[in-house]
Order: structure tokens, then C-alpha cells, then sequence
């Protein structure tokens, strides 16, 4: 898991997602060691990572081309993936104005994590990126319109890129000026039903 941000507002929806995805290859150990002083935010820079995943005996495959949010039909989807117990599972979220969705896949039916309306911000990541950004709209934000929200977006991803080697320096920003309907979207991607 990395970093989704959207923001949900009366008039249309904004969100960016970073472009890296790490592969961690080893002992799961190690790996899971690795992982916690990663997330939890003790390893701070891209060499310290290829630095401790070395110590570790740990092999990273890191790109920073993925593609983490899109725009589809007026809704715009993000999603952040992680790998457990050897089931892929993938937390989206889903907005356009005045609306959003949160769901979790992987084993089973599809499960609603939360919904809401306007007004909202909405994170997706691990527990040091969240924080991050958690951070960043706590002391920027001040109920302002969805081009403040932008401000604040962009800010939050250049905060996390610099405090944490988990998010890569460039992100993808998207935007939608409509009230379109979630549904469709989630149906596509096996969603729906949540």
C-alpha cells in the first residue's frame, strides 16, 4: 500500500494516487521486518530502504509506473493493493461529486468500508502515509472549495514523498465536475454488491 487522496465536494470530486509498487522477495521474516520499519515510518529515504532490505537479505523490485487512480465515465477510482497471507486484496474508493464509496476485495464477496457525501476527504494507504496526509489536511484545510482541495492534495503527496521511501515522487492527479452515479464504476471492477 501506498497513497490515494481524494477529496469529495458539492460541485465534483478531485483525487491523485502515487506511481510506485514495491515487491518484496525473501524469508517472510524478514520481510515482514522490513515491512513494519518501512510503515511505520523509521526508514525515511529510497537508500535506506536498499540499504536495510540488503542487511535483511531481502530482494526489492520497486517502479514507480503504476497506475493507482483513473477517471472513468464522471467517477473517478482509486485503489491500493497489498498482498496477505498470500491473497491479494485491494481497497478502492470511489467519487464523484457529493458521493464516494470505500470498498475491500480479495477472498469472498466484496465489503463495504464506508460511504459518504460532500465535504470529505478520504485516504488510502499505509499507517505512515495516512498520517502524513491526515496531517497535512488537518493543518491546510479550512472548509474551502475544491480548488483548495487540490492545494492540499498536492501538498499531502509532496509531504509523503519526502518523510517516506513508500511514495514516489510523482502522482497522478484526477478531476471530475460531476454527480455521476458509483454504481457502473463498482460493477466493473467486481465491487458492486458491497
Amino acid at each position: 500500500m501506498t497513497l490515494v487522496i481524494a477529496f469529495i465536494g458539492e460541485t465534483g470530486a478531485v483525487m491523485a494516487g502515487d506511481t510506485r509498487e514495491i515487491t518484496f522477495l525473501g524469508n517472510r521474516a524478514s520481510i515482514g521486518a522490513l515491512e513494519d520499519e518501512l510503515y511505520s515510518g523509521s526508514i525515511t529515504t529510497d537508500g535506506a530502504l536498499l540499504g536495510r532490505a540488503a542487511e535483511l537479505g531481502v530482494k526489492l523490485e520497486i517502479r514507480d509506473d503504476k497506475v493507482k487512480v483513473t477517471e472513468r465515465d464522471g467517477v473517478l477510482v482509486g485503489a491500493v493493493t497489498s498482498l496477505e497471507g498470500g491473497v491479494l486484496r485491494t481497497r478502492r474508493v470511489y467519487a464523484t461529486g457529493r458521493a464516494y464509496a470505500i470498498v475491500d476485495t480479495g477472498e469472498g464477496k466484496p465489503v463495504p468500508r464506508g460511504k459518504g457525501g460532500p465535504g470529505n476527504f478520504v485516504v488510502l494507504g499505509n499507517e505512515k502515509t495516512k498520517a502524513i496526509a491526515h496531517r497535512v489536511i488537518r493543518e491546510g484545510w479550512k472548509n474551502g472549495n475544491l480548488k483548495d482541495a487540490v492545494g492540499i492534495i498536492i501538498r499531502a503527496m509532496r509531504h509523503a514523498s519526502a518523510e517516506t521511501p513508500s511514495v514516489s515522487r510523482q502522482f497522478i492527479l484526477v478531476q471530475t465536475r460531476e454527480r455521476a452515479d458509483l454504481d457502473p464504476a463498482m460493477e466493473r471492477d467486481g465491487s458492486k454488491g458491497a
